[in-house]
Parts: structure tokens; sequence; C-alpha cells
């Protein structure tokens, strides 16, 4: 049996701009107020808002769902069939015109869930946009930048939304920022209010996001929101399908102290030319290289998840490159005696207390009073960790092949800290990109 199971195309539109190693001039990522904002990695089909399914176009979900089971590109999972049963509704809903309830999919890593919903997209009879949720996110605080001065512009932007598209697709949802957090609770509202209909997957249910956030109750009114119109479906069949056996192509090795490294040669074999270094400019920043060539970047994790970048700058990297290799990754995991970004602790403390942090936030386009807060014990790599967390994230739904050259085995990257519940979902991407079926196409 083909496995021929994928989870995330992430087909993105391209940012304008791209990279410029001769000239120097990057990407600049943020717009001004008088420039459109870019979609960032949004997958839009246009067809009409509401009206008869096109049956040349779309077939009914459940059909293509159950032709791939019997060609064999999929494994039976009864939480699978509950779902694509949910979205068959849904989808038919909207082929007769009628405004729907959005579905909420959540469950563990590797249960099928941006899989289902990429199926759904590619059968949807109106008009829809897909965004990964940290793209989203993005585009909202950018079109709140654009909107300022205006009165209420998230009700802009929601009607600029609901305007363009019947149905809003996000997938990854997860809430750690309170700019993001208290965005939402309006937004959410302002979109149900004007009918547009959501579908979202995330890993925790709606009454579980955010959930030890600072001032969660400014969230409360999203999570309230999307109760109320949404089904929420938990999707757990006890199987992870990134593991399920496939061609092995490797792209994670383990380099030990002393032995020689293999990114050279994976860099000849993908770009037919040796490594040179060289700099690009990203974002305003540089960005030294160890190799670069066509369509190849090869980069040491210093350079890309120690440096101050941001997902926008992977965004871009991932809109240049087909692949990208990162080497020299240490173990991510802290020692007990560091708990800051300089391996020592503030002589106010003792190593790992919990240590406070900057009043307020600097994400959204006005700074948010938040006052002081407190965070528990963060590792000294964890602000490298959450980089490569979201480099990790891009080049998968992008289906960009990220090869790895590390000083531990895959498992030992990050056992344990306060990053770990995010962490798992890396590891089983990691564990899919070692298949060669991973940065191919493979269902109709």
């Amino acid at each position: 049996m083909s496995d021929g199971y994928k989870e995330g195309e992430g087909t993105g539109d391209r940012i304008g701009g791209g990279i410029d190693e001769a000239s120097g001039e990057g990407l600049q990522p943020h717009p001004g107020p008088d420039r459109e904002a870019p979609s960032l990695g949004s997958q839009r089909l246009d067809r009409p808002l509401h009206g008869p399914l096109n049956q040349s176009r779309c077939q009914p979900l459940s059909l293509r769902y159950q032709a791939l089971l019997e060609e064999g590109h999929l494994v039976a999972d009864a939480a699978q069939a509950r779902a694509v049963e949910a979205l068959d509704a849904l989808q038919q809903e909207l082929a007769g015109g009628v405004t729907s309830r959005g579905l909420y999919l959540w469950g563990p890593v590797g249960r099928g869930k941006t899989w289902l919903m990429d199926l759904f997209v590619e059968c949807s009879p109106v008009t829809v946009r897909r965004w990964h949720f940290h793209h989203f996110m993005r585009w909202v605080h950018q079109r709140q930048y654009y909107w300022r001065g205006q009165p209420d512009p998230l009700a802009r932007l929601a009607e600029e939304l609901s305007a363009e598209v019947g149905v809003l697709c996000l997938d990854e949802v997860f809430v750690e920022d309170i700019a993001d957090a208290m965005l939402l609770g309006g937004l959410m509202q302002q979109l149900f209010a004007r009918r547009l209909t959501l579908v979202a997957t995330s890993n925790q249910p709606p009454a579980e996001l955010y959930r030890d956030g600072f001032n969660r109750e400014r969230f409360l009114p999203a999570i309230a929101a999307m109760q109320a119109h949404l089904q929420v479906l938990e999707l757990d069949g006890g199987q992870d399908h990134r593991r399920h056996p496939g061609d092995v192509h490797q792209r994670y090795f383990v380099r030990r102290a002393g032995d020689p490294g293999i990114l050279s040669e994976q860099f000849v074999r993908l770009s037919g030319k040796a490594a040179t270094s060289r700099t690009l400019a990203l974002g305003g920043r540089k960005l030294e290289a160890r190799g670069l060539e066509g369509q190849v970047l090869w980069c040491d994790f210093a350079a890309l998840c120690e440096a101050p970048l941001a997902a926008l700058d992977f965004i871009a990297l991932c809109d240049r490159f087909d692949t990208l290799l990162l080497g020299e990754v240490p173990c991510l995991a802290s020692r007990p005696d560091e708990d800051d970004s300089d391996g020592r602790a503030a002589p106010d403390r003792q190593p790992g207390a919990p240590r406070p942090i900057a009043r307020g936030t600097e994400d959204a386009s006005e700074r948010v009073a938040a006052g002081d807060r407190v965070l528990p014990p963060l590792g000294a790599r964890d602000d490298s960790v959450r980089r490569f967390i979201a480099l990790v994230d891009e080049c998968y739904d992008r289906r960009v092949p990220l090869v790895i050259e590390a000083s531990v085995a895959m498992e030992e990257l990050y056992p344990d800290g306060y990053l770990a519940f995010a962490f798992r979902r890396t590891l089983s991407r990691l564990g899919e990109m070692q298949l060669a079926r991973f940065g191919q196409r493979r269902l109709p």
C-alpha cells in the first residue's frame, strides 16, 4: 500500500520583493501605511461567494476521500471518517447557498487535520482563503496598522475579508501572544457577525487556547465566539499518520565531535556546485550563508535561529529557496544553571527562578498596556528554540525540505522545557521530512 499521506500543502502566494544577495536589497516585510499588505502565504481559490456546486470543478469531499481510500493512498481511520462527514455536510450547505456553522478540528499531531482542511479547500464550492495561523495574524497586524486612525479598525478589517471570501481556513491555531489574544476576541465576533464561515485546525480545543496566558480574560470573548459559531470536533484516531512507512529520504544527520560534516556533500548534490560563503540581505539585516547557489541555501543554526529573525524572515526564505540546509545545530535543552540568554542568572535571583519581563508588548500596531508580568523559568536557548520551531513550521507548511546536521539525535534536541508542547509538533514534522514523499504533491 502506498502511504501517500500528506498534511499541509502550503501552496502560498509569493511575497513580492524577494531576497537579492547581489545588490544587497532584501525583502522589506512590513509595508508602510500607504501600501497594501501582502497575503503572507495565503491560498485563495476564487469561486462565487455563494451558489450551486460546480461538479466540473468540485466533487463531494466524501467521494474524494473514499476514492483515495480505495486507491490505497490513505489508511482507514474512523476519526478521519467522522471529520470527513462533518466537512462534507459543510460543503453541501455552502453549495446550496446556506451560511453554515463552521468547523474546528483539534487533536494530537499527525492525525490529518491539515490534510483534511486542504482537501476541503480543494473541494470548496465558494471562495475560500487558507492561511497558516501565524501568517493570518501577521496579516491582521499589518491591516490593523493600515487602518490606524480610522474608527473601529477591526470592523473594517472584518468587512474587507468577508467581502472577499465566503470561507476562511486557519491551520494550526495556537495563541501565545497577548496582542494576538486581545485582537482575536473582537475580530472573531466581527467575522461571525458578517456570516463568514470558519474552518480551523489546532492541537488544542478552543477552551484550552491561551490557557495560562497573561490577561486571559481578554481572550475569553474569542473562545465564546468560536464555541457558539463552530462545531468542535476532536480528531484522534490513535495513530500518527506521519509515521506511516514510506520510502526513506534522510534529511537529518548527527555529527559527533571530530566527525567530518556531510552538508558540503549535500550542498553539491542539491545545487551542483561547491559551497562558497555569501551574504544575503534579509529584511534589512545581513545573513551570513555557508553556501548559496540557485534555489539552495546553507546556513548555520546561529545565523538563522540565534539572530533576531522572525517568522516573516522565514517566510521570505521559503519564498526564495526550494531547499534549506541548516548546520551546527546544538542540543537545545538548557543546563539547570542556565536561565538567561547569556547563560548567567541575574544577580538578584537564583538560577531557574521566574523572572519579570517588560511591561506591555510591541507586537501590535499600538502598544498594549499589560502591566508587570512574570513568566515561568525560560531556558537559555528558548529564544532560539522558538525560532527553530517557526522555521520548521514554515518549511513544513510550504513543503520546503530542510536538511539538518545536528550534534544530537532528533529525539534529544529538546527533551523537556517550557516549549515542550510546541516542540512535539516540530519533532513530528521533522520525522515526516525524513521520507521521500515530503515536498511532493502526492494526491490528485
